[in-house]
């Protein structure tokens, strides 16, 4: 790790333009300003503190309520944030200099003691951070003096800078008492005008950012769970822009429609089942491969959303540095997995045209979330095949909230389709979510093997040797279906064209690159 210089905002913005451009974003010549951006989101922010944050919409209004350390571009190339520079004397050791007078957007001077706070109420077990495991090899953080912040590891970890672009907070508004997951008060350059929950948040520039103020004086986060109403309002004129996810017919409407500019790419996300190890059904892997051959990712992928993602083959994005073709999961083959079930005990002794073992019929919960109605398809489309294979299938549909933290992340699920985004490093796809005891593990699986490759891909300098690593667990992870990745997911965005401001789009769903200046 080197010293790095600070680039100018202009030639971040400018090369970060360049970027989106290649991916097929369109800009006007020049940029104004803009009152009012009005943005259309499918759920509601759970919270607005960010280290607490773990759904979409709060991820991208932290990045603009908040600033990190670094920031990532839309290539995933960490660049100086609050940090101006940094640097790394040894393996384990990074220092951080901040930039000077920074403030938090109430005024309040932003120091490094804002910073060791941040990081040490994220790796406080008590505090139950959901991205705590991307942060755990920091053994501690001090502040040397007001703007410099030394990061000491407990090994050599390869992804923290891709981890660092996490919001700052106050250490003394939070201590006062104040709720920052309510009233947020950060470093970036927008801030809270105004929530209303279930409904909009209303963010306004930042009068103390300390960088160029934004082209954007009001951003609208309209909230529209119907992935095809949002569509539909973004046509009638009542949203700016919208982006991911989306209905597949949809997509392919507004980008034959010259009315809006688009970026249409690849993502940093997956759709894919989670099976629960600790249920008795699912606890042998070969139980879960058989599971897996009944899945027709072809049909899901290329009909149910008609292409706009891609098949996957196994839990390292295509795009990454750590791809492997040779990874392979299970694949469709409903008779052969029929012939895996008898194997193991599973057959229709009765005629009655389900599979049985010990006089138990074999059934199974498929559940997802009701608001995206292309998952919800999915998990119906699974229920009648398995149901072909003899398997008493059910289908369990609840609201977001209820699914997510209410079911899945209380491991009370079997089968659950969801999906995971802002994968911008395979560490953060695996290592919280596959490793034993992992804070993300809602499956409860458990293999020492994936849990020594994964630790060795986070500590590893050589990206050939993580390279390695990751396809070793991936290959294992594949065999023993914890998670089956049914696709490796696009990424879309839809704008008015006629917006005076320039649209740099990100994979990530971040909205910088529309609020600032280029």
């Amino acid at each position: 790790m080197t010293l790095r210089s600070t680039p100018t905002r202009s030639r971040l913005l400018a090369a970060t333009t360049a970027i989106a451009l290649a991916f097929g974003a369109t800009a006007p010549a020049s940029a104004e300003t803009l009152a009012q951006l009005t943005v259309g989101t499918d759920v509601d922010a759970g919270t607005l503190d960010p280290r607490l944050a773990r759904d979409t919409t709060a991820f991208r209004v932290a990045d603009l309520v908040y600033s990190g350390l670094v920031q990532l571009t839309p290539d995933l190339e960490p660049v100086p944030e609050l940090a101006e520079s940094w640097d790394s004397p040894d393996p384990q050791t990074i220092i951080f200099t901040l930039r000077e007078g920074l403030t938090f957007s109430d005024g309040a001077p932003l120091t490094s003691e804002d910073v060791v706070f941040t990081f040490e109420t994220i790796l406080d077990p008590d505090f139950n951070a959901p991205q705590r495991a991307l942060y755990m090899p920091i053994d501690s953080i001090e502040a040397l003096d007001e703007r410099r912040v030394q990061f000491n590891l407990s090994m050599p970890f390869a992804p923290l800078l891709s981890y660092l672009d996490i919001g700052i907070v106050p250490k003394a508004l939070v201590e006062s008492g104040h709720d920052i997951a309510l009233n947020p008060v950060g470093a970036g350059p927008m801030r809270l005008a105004s929530w209303d929950r279930g409904s909009r948040i209303v963010l306004e520039a930042n009068p103390n950012f300390w960088g160029d103020a934004p082209v954007v004086e009001r951003v609208t986060m309209q909230i529209i769970g119907n992935n095809t109403a949002r569509a539909q309002a973004l046509e009638a004129g009542d949203l700016d822009l919208i982006q991911s996810p989306l209905a597949p017919q949809d997509i392919s409407r507004l980008s034959r429609d010259d009315r809006f500019g688009n970026a249409i790419m690849s993502g940093l996300g997956v759709t894919y089942l989670n099976f629960n190890a600790n249920d008795p059904l699912l606890a042998d892997p070969a139980m879960r491969r058989a599971f897996a051959m009944l899945v027709d990712q072809e049909t899901i992928v290329n009909d149910i959303y008609e292409g706009v993602d891609t098949i996957a083959n196994g839990v390292i994005l295509p795009s990454s540095w750590a791809f492997s073709d040779e990874i392979a999961q299970p694949t469709f083959d409903i008779e052969g997995a029929v012939s895996a079930f008898a194997e193991l005990g599973w057959t229709d002794s009765t005629g009655d045209g389900f599979l049985d073992r010990d006089g138990e019929r074999l059934s199974v919960t498929l559940a997802t979330h009701s608001e995206d109605p292309n998952r919800v398809q999915s998990v119906e489309y699974l229920q009648a095949i398995f149901t072909m294979a003899g398997i008493d299938a059910q289908v369990r549909l609840s609201d977001w909230p209820s699914f997510s933290t209410g079911y899945v992340q209380q491991s009370e699920h079997q089968i659950a389709l969801l999906g995971w985004l802002n994968i911008v490093d395979p560490d953060r796809m695996l290592f919280g979510q596959l490793t034993t005891d992992g804070p993300l593990n809602w499956g409860g699986y458990s293999n020492p093997e994936v849990d020594a490759a994964l630790q060795e891909g986070r500590a590893s300098l050589d990206q050939e040797a993580r390279a390695a690593a990751y396809q070793t667990a991936a290959a294992i992870i594949a065999e023993e279906v914890p998670y089956y990745i049914i696709s490796f997911q696009g990424f879309q965005l839809f704008y008015n064209a006629d917006l005076p401001i320039e649209v740099t789009a990100s994979p990530r769903g971040y909205l910088r690159g529309v609020v600032l200046p280029d």
